[in-house]
């Protein structure tokens, strides 16, 4: 038997921006994992690879998906860059309490793990770059056009300072800040959101240029702030990210009540995270706030939280 995992991640700053070029700052969320276990299968009726993913009701042959299934494609990606031609007779199993549809990285997540465990039964060394290129090729199934800031946060399971690309840089946390992850409880759709601003950008290339340009300027302040340990700064930020987002319509009513809680609670900053119409909203903590933001949220209508720090740079 062969485990691997891989975490759950936010984007701080720059998504949607992200996919035009500009920079974009994300951590990993280590509190939230995805994680796969493939078992050597035995017995007379044992024939290539079953796939078994309890949380989509998914049990299925490997040859019985469509080729262009998500995980057939993660698994079929693996073995080829194993070098694998026959599947072996394997049973493949996917677990996760990563919310899914919340902007947390969960497809990426599930298929990073799947390609870690898949790989090292197979006795194949992939490094974190190939784990990361199966699970870009993942994302597209997933999301049409992704910036491939998912797969590089949850492969290098660490803080990235990310442009489209480019190889992802780790930057330097001057000073540990806590996170509060709100899940508003309605799904996300990544694709539909980057279609919404892609349509936005080809009705007023001007006018929203711009607007990705500001989100850039952002993120680098943002990059200087947290280099600093300006948490402060950074919460300052972090709202006008958010400005700039409901600019380009991906916020909600839902993500707004959420957003005003959290800020009246006494958190830094808050903003939606990732894709947005839907999923996520973060809070940056400042003092001992975090009851006090965690209960907030709660009646503002959260449907699950989860409490993540980002540790100082060692």
């Amino acid at each position: 038997m062969t485990s691997a995992s891989a975490p759950g991640k936010v984007i701080l700053l720059g998504e949607h921006a992200v996919v035009y070029g500009q920079p974009a700052l994300a951590v990993p969320v280590l509190q939230v994992q995805a994680r796969a276990t493939v078992v050597t299968q035995s017995g007379p009726t044992k024939r290539g690879i079953r796939i078994i993913a309890p949380a989509v009701d998914l049990e299925s042959e490997l040859d019985d998906l469509d080729n262009q299934h998500p995980l057939a494609v993660a698994v079929r990606m693996t073995m080829r860059a194993c070098g694998v031609n026959r599947p072996p007779a394997l049973d493949l199993r996917i677990e996760s309490d990563i919310p899914v549809a919340a902007g947390l990285g969960s497809g990426a997540a599930v298929s990073v793990a799947v390609v870690r465990a898949l790989s090292q039964h197979l006795d194949c060394h992939l490094s974190q770059a190939q784990q990361s290129s199966i699970a870009f090729e993942v994302e597209k199934l997933h999301h049409g056009t992704p910036s491939g800031i998912d797969n590089t946060v949850v492969t290098f399971a660490r803080p990235v300072f990310f442009v489209k690309g480019q190889p992802p840089t780790p930057f330097d946390i001057g000073r540990g800040f806590d996170l509060i992850v709100a899940d508003s409880g309605r799904p996300s759709s990544t694709a539909e959101a980057v279609a919404r601003v892609r349509n936005a950008y080809d009705a007023d290339r001007q006018s929203v240029g711009l607007t990705f340009e500001t989100i850039g300027d952002l993120v680098a302040e943002a990059r200087q702030a947290i280099a600093a340990g300006d948490i402060g700064r950074l919460g300052s930020l972090m709202d006008e990210n958010q400005t700039q987002l409901e600019k380009l319509g991906v916020s909600t009513p839902e993500l707004d009540t959420l957003i005003a809680a959290a800020r009246s609670a006494g958190a830094s900053g808050a903003k939606l995270s990732g894709g947005g119409l839907g999923g996520n909203v973060i809070a940056l903590l400042s003092g001992q706030d975090e009851e006090r933001v965690m209960d907030a949220l709660r009646t503002a209508g959260a449907a699950r939280l989860i409490s993540t720090r980002v540790e100082e740079s060692q």
